[in-house]
């Protein structure tokens, strides 16, 4: 489609248009009035990035083979599992970051691997009982760091890292594996 990739555009009420891999497919979230014209240019000017992502995918799955989708039975097993070691994960760091907070909901969510309401609740994906225990723990930090600050700013890194040093090398596995994480729960692509 102009670019040489292929692509499949999700139209929205958002006011910007992103890029995202999913499944090994190309998919392009755009504003509902972006012209073809306007989204085959956004393609072009991250073709670069686009190639370089699908190429990280292939050469994982060609490493790990293609995600095989959880078992109902393994399904259940995480859950569970999340449901205790999450919760024990918090408690721990809480008083380390200096951090109170309300309820712990544990869920499979589509793009999130946590997140932090305003009023201090938290919110945690089950798929993070796949990834090795310093990742969880690196996502649980930064959302209580985010008690502390409800952004992205410098100072709410430095909360993050403070707590948590190895925070960087984590997120970065997170980034890398994370779409392979969440392409084994059935139904998703």
């Amino acid at each position: 489609m102009g670019s040489g990739i292929d692509y499949e555009i999700v139209r929205s009420s958002r006011r910007t248009m992103c890029v995202q891999i999913k499944g090994g497919r190309v998919i392009v979230r755009a504003p509902l009035r972006a012209s073809e014209r306007s989204i085959r240019k956004f393609v072009q000017e991250h073709e670069s990035w686009i190639r370089t992502h699908l190429e990280r995918l292939q050469a994982r799955e060609e490493q790990l083979g293609a995600p095989q989708p959880l078992t109902p039975d393994e399904i259940r097993i995480l859950q569970e599992k999340a449901r205790i070691i999450i919760p024990m994960r918090v408690a721990f760091y809480a008083p380390r970051v200096g951090v109170t907070y309300g309820r712990i909901t544990i869920r499979c969510q589509k793009t999130r691997w946590g997140s932090c309401s305003s009023a201090g609740n938290l919110n945690f994906n089950w798929l993070l009982m796949l990834a090795p225990m310093q990742v969880l723990d690196s996502v649980v930090v930064h959302e209580l760091c985010h008690r502390l600050e409800p952004n992205h700013s410098a100072r709410f890194y430095a909360h993050v890292l403070r707590v948590f040093p190895e925070y960087r090398e984590w997120n970065k596995w997170l980034k890398q594996n994370g779409s392979y994480l969440m392409a084994r729960v059935p139904g998703r692509e």
